[in-house]
């Protein structure tokens, strides 16, 4: 046999030839599929597993004219989105589809991510916290199915699953403002549609709370060093706050981190609550109070409105809302007595 003979990966042919069987057979027994007898299916199982032979993934998709591949757009430096993709890799497989991911780094933006999605013969596109314009997204939608996770699009066809982050805002809020909190701050986002909705929370809950005079939003965006600068501003002036909300659970690290370098307290001297309920807020060094999503819920409803429009022909626009909740750790507690 020859080092080309020795190598080359075994073929369906070579599973129903060692089998005793043809290969139609060998091929329902591969793919689960009714027909063959008890005896028959152990013959061709045993034979593949022998052989060490792996279906031809591409072959048969391309003979079925379907890829049954959804592509998925994250960004790279986030953990909650690394979550999100676990479990929709679970999720997608639970209905035979596999996923394509494609990235947002510091260097590659968003556009090419999806373009990369597009070309990979991708069915459908989940986009977790995508920052598009709405027309761009409607635009896309019309290509192939689009499900946005985390934020409004108005829009006639994209698929909406977000949870509600004004809402999840304001549970941060209503805590801090329960532990005797006045002097509430909050680090932002930045300019994208899901920042200016929890910053909308923020803002909407204090002015709730009769603390408008309390109102102080610090420039940031979604790193730990954004959180880093928003302590050095917040804490160098005469009167800093008694509790900080972030946009995420990274600009809260970041601002904890700044803390503890400067020698002051969590929670005794100031309270910080997060957002997203990431992995890095569960860390016991950590233990971040902070705002869940509920990404369980979250990435159940986004595969099943793919599925929906993908394998039961549904074509009108859905948005799903899931509340959000707040989880207490230990980076939040009464507001310090002031004499």
């Amino acid at each position: 046999m020859s080092t080309e003979e020795s190598v080359r990966r075994p073929r369906l042919q070579d599973v129903a030839t060692a089998a005793g069987v043809s290969t139609a057979s060998a091929s329902l027994v591969l793919r689960g599929a009714p027909g063959p007898g008890s005896a028959t299916r152990e013959r061709v199982l045993e034979a593949a597993a022998r052989l060490g032979y792996r279906p031809d993934r591409a072959a048969s998709l391309l003979a079925r004219r379907r890829s049954r591949l959804i592509g998925v757009l994250m960004d790279v430096r986030s953990t909650f989105h690394a979550q999100l993709v676990e479990d929709v890799h679970e999720a997608a497989e639970g209905h035979g589809y596999d996923l394509v991911l494609s990235t947002v780094t510091r260097t590659r933006d968003e556009a090419r991510a999806v373009e990369t999605l597009l070309d990979s013969r991708c069915e459908a596109l989940v986009l977790l916290g995508p920052e598009a314009p709405a027309a761009r997204l409607t635009a896309l939608d019309r290509q192939l199915p689009v499900v946005a996770v985390g934020r409004p699009v108005p829009s006639a066809g994209v698929d909406v699953v977000r949870a509600a982050d004004d809402d999840g805002v304001a549970l941060a809020v209503d805590h801090l403002v329960d532990l005797g909190h006045r002097r509430i701050a909050y680090v932002d986002g930045g300019a994208g549609v899901i920042a200016a909705g929890r910053r909308r929370g923020y803002q909407r809950a204090m002015r709730r709370h009769r603390l408008g005079a309390h109102l102080q939003v610090v420039r940031g965006n979604h790193t730990e060093e954004s959180g880093a600068r928003a302590a050095r501003a917040l804490f160098g002036s005469d009167l800093p706050p008694t509790a900080v909300a972030t946009y995420n659970d990274h600009s809260a690290v970041g601002l904890l981190d700044a803390l503890l370098r400067s020698g002051i307290d969590v929670p005794g001297a100031v309270s910080v609550v997060g957002y997203d309920d990431s992995p890095l807020a569960r860390l016991a060094h950590i233990d971040l109070t902070t705002v869940s999503q509920d990404s369980p819920q979250l990435v159940r409803h986004a595969v099943a409105a793919v599925v929906e429009r993908l394998d039961g022909g549904r074509t009108e626009h859905r948005e799903v809302v899931v509340p959000p909740r707040l989880v207490v750790r230990g980076t939040t507690g009464p507001a310090a007595v002031e004499g």
